[in-house]
């Protein structure tokens, strides 16, 4: 069992360090450290556990997400998965692999027979802005929907077809950067949940193969919204 062996997989501390000592100029935003004041030519984004919830119950889902920010454009992203030993990685112009063997979006064409994930932000008992209309809706329109915890493994998963589209809602930078650039990379579409340009600041992320894209869009757009 995992549990007790580490404190996490990839301690925070240890990836700064690591990224602080070749690059000593560079800035670090990462999820458990105070955000940068100001923004930087390269800023590298760090999430030392994504899927908090599920390593802290023994539930196998979860991962490391690190990504590179160039001037406001994320041109480097990996994911690593521990328990299954998947590394996901994407350098902008170049494709997305996974441990080397390159990856691409699945073809499902329509959302009737697409299967789809989603998450929820932890206000979920206290905002309006919930996610739950969305998983409604979609829930009878798509063949299944699926909500496993780890919106970066989520999107690696929309990238090599074991997912056809994902979206969720008040996400931040770190959860998204690496993900959402191999999604790209790997021939999917990134958008907000209105078909809105996406960055990784926007809060919402909406994520597929582009074939189902417009139809999730479709019932998304009318959800309530950050």
């Amino acid at each position: 069992m995992y549990l007790g062996l580490l404190s996490k997989p990839f301690p925070e501390e240890l990836i700064k360090e690591r990224i602080s000592r070749a690059y000593p100029h560079h800035q670090i935003l990462a999820e458990e450290s105070d955000i940068p004041k100001k923004h930087a030519p390269f800023r590298w984004i760090v999430d030392p556990l994504d899927g908090t919830m599920n390593y802290a119950h023994g539930y196998p889902i979860f991962c490391v997400s690190v990504a590179l920010e160039v001037e406001g454009t994320v041109e480097v992203g990996a994911v690593y998965d521990p328990m299954r030993d998947e590394l996901f990685t994407s350098i902008r112009g170049n494709g997305a692999v996974m441990n080397g063997n390159q990856i691409a979006v699945s073809r499902t064409a329509e959302l009737n027979d697409a299967l789809v994930a989603t998450g929820f932000s932890y206000d979920i008992r206290t905002s309006e802005a919930n996610n739950i209309d969305n998983w409604n809706a979609m829930i009878v329109r798509a063949q299944a929907v699926r909500r496993a915890g780890s919106a970066a493994l989520d999107l690696c998963y929309t990238a090599m077809g074991r997912f056809d589209g994902f979206w969720e809602l008040k996400l931040n930078p770190w959860d998204v950067a690496a993900g959402a650039l191999i999604v790209q990379e790997a021939g999917g579409t990134v958008t907000r949940l209105g078909g809105e340009p996406f960055t990784i600041y926007s809060q919402e992320t909406l994520a597929s193969n582009g074939r189902i894209h417009p139809q999730m869009i479709e019932i998304l757009s009318q959800g309530i919204r950050p």
